[in-house]
């Protein structure tokens, strides 16, 4: 293996967003959460109405879209209006 190629496969991971930003986990079919922090190589999302917060790796982590920002807000203000979410 050329030292090219495996430098290729080494990858930085990517900048951790601000706390609380709302981010989209790719690899539990989009899912969209709020970064709370990171552990070890795992970066903590919880979901945006609440709930058990869960790992992700960085490289399945993505922004959300301004269009999943809007959606993720409004399922928060149902909850919230449904006494769901404090």
């Amino acid at each position: 293996m050329s030292g090219e190629s495996v430098l290729a496969q080494r990858r930085e991971p990517p900048p951790a967003p601000a706390l609380g930003a709302l981010v989209v986990d790719t690899s539990c079919e989009g899912r969209v959460g709020e970064f709370r922090g990171i552990t070890g190589p795992y970066w903590f999302l919880r979901p945006v109405c609440g709930g058990t917060e869960w790992e992700a790796k960085p490289e399945h982590v993505r922004p959300v879209t301004p269009t999943e920002r809007l959606s993720a807000r409004t399922a928060r203000e149902n909850a919230r209006s449904r006494g769901e979410v404090a």
